[in-house]
């Protein structure tokens, strides 16, 4: 497909047949990187670097937890790294499209905290209080 000033113009016969050819003769010089190519999706790229820039921060905020008050250049090394895996997470997240970050973004808006954690809350303050009747 073609764009011409916004629009999408179908290919012609020529350029389908033209197209068809080199697909078929990538497949037939290199399989193996075909069958590479044609099971590597945008969204299994994406929740893919997902996983590898959660992993790098928490590997950074480790790091950077010990090595800092002795090592400074290597702590504030590590906080670079968190940041930059922590942008990259982000970018790949809203390469996901829909199942990423736009829709999580009403479910955890739509909550306080409170919410989350009310019952949680509850269950402690009437543990603490039997403790305080009990002594």
């Amino acid at each position: 497909m073609r764009r011409r000033k916004g629009r999408v113009l179908p290919l012609s016969e020529d350029e389908q047949r033209i197209l068809h050819e080199i697909e078929r003769s990538f497949y037939e010089n290199d399989p193996a990187f075909a069958r590479e190519v044609r099971g590597a999706s945008l969204t299994r790229m994406a929740a893919r670097n997902c996983k590898i820039a959660a992993l790098t921060f928490i590997v950074s905020l480790v790091v950077l937890v010990f090595s800092f008050a002795s090592v400074l250049w290597l702590g504030a090394l590590s906080f670079l790294l968190m940041l930059g895996s922590a942008l990259g997470f982000i970018t790949n997240l809203r390469k996901l499209g829909r199942g990423g970050w736009p829709s999580m973004g009403p479910a955890v808006r739509g909550h306080n905290i409170n919410d989350m954690f009310g019952d949680t809350r509850k269950r402690l303050r009437e543990r603490f209080r039997r403790d305080r009747r009990d002594r």
